[in-house]
């Protein structure tokens, strides 16, 4: 059971030929077995799970089961639930508990999926791999020497070592793509305001997208499916309508044009990784699509753009976490500046303290203007050039990351050359697009990701691409040894 997919769950739990609870109990008993070595999840909720799942079997007894119904997955721990900790993969919030369920949460749960447990994290989604967490480093399942990629890299990990089908996510610069290249199945990220943000613990507010990394493009389209729609309760929210994007997967791809992007090819781009990306061209092409290249002038600027705006918004966002009406809270302080002060030096990890300090700086008097004015208005140019682009093409693809996962460690004490581990992603957050990253080959027996970048509200379109591509290869059917 634990090798199906979502659609494939669907069909045995419907088809009566394994319980919810039979399936999982199962992935239960691999989440506690991988744990030790992997440390994917930050909580395991295996009571609550089991009682969703033998809810989900009475559902399906009586014949008007949810799309979801029985179907196990796992959130990350920056989405708010009313029954486990949203840690956000922090001290600073190790013991909270929500009095309210994220708008993804109440949705899928509504859908009849039962959720297994949350997955770890960067601290508070800041990061590129998944080591800046409190309750310590995930790892990869294909090499556990290496990263996963972040700061999803809990719920990547938990997918690629088929712990669970398919798992929540969030997106800030590259937060679930890039891991789920690293690790070699499927994420994507939505238009910025096609899923609601309501109980997502904040990074940065103009940025921040929740989306689904999972084994296959059909599967993601599944869940995102239940997933997308207007919310009040989200001022970001759009109020446009939600197409099936189960029905469009299989459109051809006659006529389909791509655009590859100059500025993704180039001298930073890990020559193999670029030859897998190269013959995952082709099989486009063999499908009836047509290759042009596309140049975006201003893309190069988008890590220092982002590297502005994120922390800036970043420090906006943290300065709730101060010690007085929830999280961490420092003992015995003499006065209200000594709880501020240690209570938030003790709650915030390395990286967190950093982003926090520079979007402190760049929003101050005197360099708000030089820093975060002059970021939002190259912004915009960055917005624009894929807005010219998306007149001459239908979806624009290039590499997910510019090498395969590295070392745990390796970066850790140089914060640039990790940030740019984020450079091929990073784009499409700050224009508010919809991409996805599939798997298409391996680098000495490490997954490459191939990305694909649509305009807004394209979802259905890239979801299409990715799924036509899968229907012709198998990267995203393999598994790690010690996992299948």
């Amino acid at each position: 059971m634990h090798s199906e997919t979502v659609a494939g769950l669907i069909a045995g739990l419907r088809a009566r030929k394994y319980s919810a609870t039979e399936l999982a109990q199962g992935l239960l008993e691999r989440i506690q077995r991988a744990q030790p070595e992997l440390n994917a999840f930050i909580s395991i909720e295996a009571e609550a799970a089991l009682a969703a799942a033998a809810a989900a079997d009475r559902a399906l007894a009586s014949g008007s089961a949810p799309p979801l119904t029985g179907v196990p997955i796992a959130h990350k721990d920056i989405f708010c639930a009313t029954d486990s900790r949203t840690t956000c993969g922090s001290k600073m919030l190790a013991n909270f508990i929500s009095p309210y369920d994220a708008t993804v949460v109440a949705r899928l749960r509504a859908a009849g999926a039962v959720v297994l447990g949350k997955t770890n994290m960067d601290e508070f989604a800041m990061g590129s791999s998944n080591e800046t967490s409190y309750f310590g480093p995930v790892r990869n399942p294909w090499d556990r020497t290496r990263v996963p990629g972040g700061s999803s890299g809990g719920s990547a990990a938990a997918v690629a070592a088929r712990l669970v089908p398919a798992a929540t996510a969030t997106d800030t610069g590259g937060s679930i793509r890039q891991p789920a290249a690293l690790c070699g199945v499927t994420g994507i990220k939505p238009t910025y305001g096609r899923v609601s943000r309501y109980g997502i613990v904040a990074f940065a507010s103009s940025l921040d997208q929740a989306g689904i990394i999972a084994r296959t493009a059909e599967d993601a389209a599944i869940l995102l499916r239940s997933m997308a729609g207007f919310d009040e309760r989200d001022s970001t929210s759009v109020d446009a309508a939600v197409p099936d994007y189960v029905a469009g997967l299989e459109r051809p791809l006659n006529g389909l044009r791509i655009g590859l992007l100059k500025e993704f090819f180039d001298q930073g781009l890990d020559p193999a990784v670029e030859a897998c990306l190269r013959s995952g061209l082709e099989v486009l092409r063999n499908q009836g699509a047509t290759l042009r290249e596309v140049s975006l002038p201003n893309l190069p600027l988008s890590v220092p753009t982002y590297y502005v705006v994120a922390p800036a918004e970043c420090s906006s966002n943290l300065a709730r976490f101060d010690g007085v009406r929830f999280g961490h809270r420092c003992e015995d302080p003499r006065d209200l500046k000594d709880l501020y002060e240690r209570s938030r030096g003790e709650g915030f990890g390395a990286e967190v303290k950093r982003r926090i300090m520079t979007g402190t700086y760049v929003l101050s008097a005197g360099y708000y203007d030089a820093y975060y004015l002059k970021a939002q208005r190259v912004r915009q140019l960055i917005a624009s050039d894929f807005a010219r682009a998306f007149g001459e093409v239908d979806v624009l693809i290039g590499p997910t990351t510019p090498t395969t996962a590295f070392e745990i460690g390796a970066k850790m004490n140089d914060p640039v050359t990790m940030y740019l581990n984020d450079i091929y992603t990073i784009g499409a957050n700050l224009a508010g697009l919809p991409a996805i990253s599939i798997p298409c080959g391996f680098v000495t027996g490490l997954p490459v990701g191939l990305q694909i970048v649509g305009a807004h509200f394209a979802e259905e379109r890239i979801l299409n691409v990715a799924h036509r591509y899968q229907r012709e290869t198998d990267w995203h059917e393999r598994a790690p040894e010690a996992y299948r």
